[in-house]
């Protein structure tokens, strides 16, 4: 099955475009950044409830290497056909490395930084939009999806969807505006009983304030990163988003 007939399958559209949500005239920037932020809900680490996760993840990283390669990109645009035959896609690849190379290891001040130029700004609006409509109104996994998003952010949140929704920029669903209080209470005690948890393993490692923060991490993402595996990730399941960010980026 080629190409194409897999993003249908999948993704149940054959443009490489719509796919990332990128216009056709998106500059190689705008489509790498697209293709990082899509492949992030599909990463098998992320998505291990998901068992289409691995071949998605392997989709995207075609697509990508399609659309990255000026000559695929510009047969793609003129026929709207994908070159099977090429050697961008039938080089035997190991996607997961591929995209480690395009995104490698950040430091603890890319991390900082991104987290506040993100936070607040007009991307993390739209990209909250984009949530709230893909999930119906579900905080649960609103939260669970956003970027830089932590249980102390919440309030934050759903500020812009009431807004968002009284601007009639999006529908009001009744799993937003009819969410009961014990469900709020849940998802937040969750995610406190969660932090108090992790907190708890650092002290078994014996990782004190002493230590680099980004080391500290590092020893700290070793340990969630199996329990991640097993029992799924849900978005507050570590210390803080920094560490989130970190391990997007392993």
């Amino acid at each position: 099955m080629g190409l194409l007939e897999k993003c249908e399958e999948l993704f149940q559209t054959t443009s490489l475009y719509d796919l990332l949500g990128v216009d056709r005239t998106a500059t190689d920037a705008e489509v790498r950044r697209s293709y990082y932020k899509v492949s992030l809900q599909v990463h098998p680490d992320r998505a291990p409830d998901d068992p289409l996760a691995t071949e998605k993840f392997q989709v995207l990283g075609k697509l990508y290497a399609v659309l990255c390669d000026a000559e695929q990109r510009a047969v793609y645009d003129e026929t709207g056909v994908v070159d099977e035959e090429s050697d961008t896609l039938k080089k035997e690849r190991c996607w997961e490395d591929y995209w480690r190379v395009l995104f490698p290891t950040i430091t603890l001040k890319d991390i900082l930084d991104f987290e506040k130029k993100y936070q607040g700004s007009a991307e993390e609006r739209e990209d909250l939009l984009k949530l709230y409509v893909k999930h119906e109104g579900d905080m649960d996994l609103i939260t669970s999806s956003a970027m830089c998003c932590t249980v102390e952010d919440e309030p934050r949140l759903c500020a812009i969807l009431r807004e968002a929704i009284e601007a009639e920029e999006v529908p009001a669903f009744p799993a937003f505006t009819k969410e009961s209080a014990k469900k709020t209470k849940a998802r937040r005690k969750r995610a406190v009983k969660e932090r108090v948890e992790a907190e708890e393993m650092q002290k078994e490692q014996g990782l004190g304030d002493e230590e680099d923060g980004l080391a500290m991490m590092i020893k700290v993402y070793s340990i969630w990163h199996t329990r991640w595996i097993l029992v799924g990730f849900r978005g507050n399941s570590i210390v803080d988003s920094r560490l989130f960010k970190m391990y997007l980026h392993f």
